[in-house]
């Protein structure tokens, strides 16, 4: 074997000199065959590359158009489908690989009539259109060898000026080409994830209209980079004044998101990128979709949720950037939207969303988007519906379209009949109405029929959650998720603004208790900044791995921070903290001397205290029940943490859309559980309550009380529900029923309560 040719001395050196190649061949008035053939030539000749191969996108497969160092004979012959071998897979995943030995790689499919087989390495890159690949450009060689990063970049490069020769010259499918939107004038619904709950209607309304790109290469790369640097300073002066305009009313979480967001707009690595780009010999707009590309290929390989997010946040500001340096300013913001609207967006970012008029913004419907996302925390705080992971949207909806956005149920409904119309708006009317008489049991007190008082509490993580407490007439917040201020953070949030957080919550609560959970963070909710995210790739079931407290006794210093914070925020009242998924008594009493000594170390400073500490537990693991007799002279409180109780009794992922719905809350083995949890605390005093989406639901709620939890904490939008049905409720009658129940199930018991409460005259609310 001869020795593997040296790589390029740079990639932007090597992509230079290929495109400056390629510039005298794609103007010229050769056939695009002809311009193709001499592509694959001038790439192997300056990457040192024995074969170059550009397959396209033609009736549905990937067609080998033309090669240096394969056989001829294979042109227009070998074709691979999409995810159908090494090409096949680079085009399906839109992802550039990179291999020493490709008949190694499990998708390798060896096509005899190419002769490849004397051939080790291979690299390939999409060649991408509307992020879309259409095609696949690779190199091949003898020698065992992973292709250089620089050539690698190279070859990324050269594939964007290949994308525009390929669609002046009409080669690749034309559905592969354009983002057309479907011409069907039927009536379809669509499903998605809730994100932000609401309901809304309006008409469709596309967030970003498609940018073309005319032109590749550069005729003066100095210029080039002008035109960018004058783009960042109008980008950044854009930013800084929406910033500095934007009143939700209240200070919050949300402000937050937008020092992060401009973090990004000044952040000098992205724009060194771009320059790189520029270096290679791409135009302006050509640098920065390569970069966004990098990105977009980045963000499908990366599992973690809260990484993902950040870079949409990246890829917002590059639609931006690219929309000013083009001058194709017009998105859907700009031209103002006319009548009722629901946004449709493949992502978007929180600055965007604040472009618009919200009061004609109905609801948003993103192809993407993940409840961490920072735009959901902006859509919350302005109160607008979003639907996410709405597969298909883009190309099933047209502009104008009628849509009837139900969040809460996770559904869209697209050019409507007008009986559904008619249902929706029905629904809605009714849900607003309902919500109107609910408000007026804000002041009155949550009391069953029979005098039995209930603490209704509200589940808060952001600063402006604590005014929903005034809103709803919650008695107080029976779980603030500490963790939000880490997740929606760039970087560690330091003790001081940790603390303010937590004095503001109290202060906007005043005599209402809140109870802090210290951070619930690892596993599905890994953080960048702390060097996260190799454990969080490595956990087969991340929700019961290395997360919560069991990371927080870990890195003992970010809960020795946060107890400070806690403490001194809560100076001179009492300061209720709990500790998430214990699962033996011996972590609870480390974490609980964790708290007591750094009281006593702030004492020793003359630092304000709090007048008491309460302490308490959540119960999630289920094993925990076997010793909660021994915890119960050390606790204060206990919450049961219904949401990742229930998944770890059925053994269930409650992520899992397949399982999502497959067991039941009101299920025996639930209410059999909770009920030996009261047994146990019976007597003691200890105050047990529930928190989590169960006790949110007005049915699963009289059940919980049934057992005898005097205390749920629950989202604010179920305050009233929930408060509704407890009023209206005989806890003594249901009480006497619930052994009966308990020790006959039915198949259905979800029916056995349903059944229960209409003898009764329970109100329960508006069912579907």
């Amino acid at each position: 074997m001869t020795n593997a040719p040296p790589p390029p001395t740079s990639a932007a050196q090597s992509a230079r000199t290929i495109l400056t190649r390629l510039h005298e061949v794609m103007p010229s008035r050769t056939n695009a065959q002809s311009k193709l053939n001499q592509v694959v030539h001038i790439i192997g000749e300056c990457l040192n590359s024995e074969v170059c191969s550009i397959y396209l996108l033609r009736d549905g497969a990937l067609e080998l158009f033309a090669t240096r160092g394969l056989k001829q004979e294979a042109v227009h012959v070998t074709r691979l489908g999409l995810g159908e071998g090494l090409v096949g897979t680079i085009a399906d995943h839109i992802e550039t690989l990179n291999l020493d030995e490709a008949a190694a790689h499990p998708d390798f499919s060896y096509r005899p009539e190419t002769g490849e087989e004397l051939f080790h390495s291979f690299a390939g890159v999409p060649i991408i259109q509307h992020e879309r690949a259409v095609g696949v450009l690779c190199v091949q060689h003898s020698e065992s060898r992973r292709y250089d990063e620089i050539e690698i970049e190279a070859l990324q490069t050269v594939a964007m000026v290949l994308s525009e020769l390929i669609a002046n010259a009409d080669l690749v499918d034309s559905e592969a080409q354009s983002h057309a939107t479907s011409t069907d004038q039927s009536s379809m619904r669509l499903s998605g994830q809730k994100l932000v709950d609401g309901m809304g209607a309006g008409v469709a309304v596309f967030h970003q209209p498609r940018i073309t790109i005319e032109h590749t290469v550069a005729e003066d790369i100095e210029a080039e980079r002008h035109r960018v640097y004058a783009a960042f300073d109008k980008m950044r002066e854009q930013i800084d004044r929406m910033a500095s305009q934007t009143d939700f009313g209240a200070a919050g979480e949300h402000d937050e998101v937008l020092e992060t967001y401009k973090m990004f707009a000044y952040d000098e690595g992205w724009s060194r990128r771009i320059n790189e780009a520029i270096d290679s010999g791409l135009t302006a707009e050509a640098a920065i979709e390569r970069v966004q590309q990098r990105t977009r290929m980045r963000m499908r390989q990366i599992d973690d949720p809260l990484l993902r997010d950040r870079m949409h946040d990246l890829e917002d500001l590059s639609n931006r950037l690219i929309r000013i340096v083009s001058g194709q300013m017009g998105t859907a913001a700009r031209m103002g939207l006319r009548q009722d609207s629901i946004l449709i967006a493949r992502n978007l970012g929180p600055a965007e969303l604040l472009e618009y008029d919200r009061r004609r913004l109905k609801g948003v419907v993103l192809e993407e988007g993940s409840p961490t996302a920072h735009v959901i925390i902006v859509a919350r705080a302005m109160d607008i519906p979003v639907l996410g992971r709405v597969k298909k949207v883009r190309t099933s909806i047209r502009d104008g379209d009628l849509m009837l956005l139900d969040a809460n149920n996770g559904t869209l409904d697209i050019r409507p009949p007008q009986i559904a119309q008619d249902a929706f708006h029905a629904k809605l009317q009714a849900s607003q109405k309902r919500r109107a008489s609910l408000a007026t049991l804000r002041d009155m007190p949550a009391i069953t029929k029979d005098g039995v008082p209930i603490d209704l509490m509200i589940n808060a993580g952001l600063r402006e959650d604590v005014t929903a407490m005034d809103l709803t007439g919650a008695a107080g917040i029976g779980l603030f998720r500490t963790e939000f201020q880490f997740l929606v953070s760039a970087t560690l949030p330091q003790r001081e603004r940790q603390q303010r957080l937590y004095r503001d919550v109290l202060d906007a609560a005043g005599d209402r208790p809140v109870i802090f959970r210290t951070v619930d963070i690892g596993g599905d909710k890994p953080l960048p900044y702390m060097n996260m995210r190799d454990e969080a790739l490595s956990e087969e079931n991340p929700a019961m791995g290395w997360r919560a407290l069991r990371l927080s006794l870990d890195r003992e210093g970010l809960l020795k921070v946060q107890a400070r914070a806690l403490l001194e925020g809560a100076a001179g009242r009492t300061l209720n903290v709990m500790f998430p998924m214990v699962s033996e008594p011996w972590e609870y009493e480390e974490a609980r001397n964790l708290f007591i000594s750094q009281r006593a170390w702030l004492k020793e400073r003359g630092k304000k205290l709090p007048n008491a500490v309460r302490y308490g537990a959540m119960l999630e693991v289920p094993g925990l029940i076997e010793t909660l007799d021994l915890m119960l002279p050390h606790l204060d409180f206990l919450s049961i943490g219904t949401n990742d109780l229930t998944q770890f009794l059925f053994a269930a992922d409650r992520a899992h859309p397949r399982l999502a719905e497959r067991y039941d809350w009101l299920s025996p083995i639930v209410m059999r559980y909770i009920n030996r949890v009261v047994k146990i605390c019976e007597g003691s005093r200890v105050t047990l309550g529930v928190c989590g989406e169960m006790g949110g639901r007005p049915l699963e709620a009289m059940a919980l009380l049934g057992l005898g939890i005097k205390r749920l904490s629950i989202t604010p939008a179920g305050v009233g529900p929930v408060k509704a049905m407890i009023r209206s409720l005989d806890l003594g009658a249901l009480q006497a029923a619930m052994p009966s129940i308990l020790q006959s199930p039915t198949s259905n018991p979800r029916g056995q309560y349903q059944s229960w409460a209409e003898r009764h005259d329970v109100d329960l609310g508006i069912t579907d």
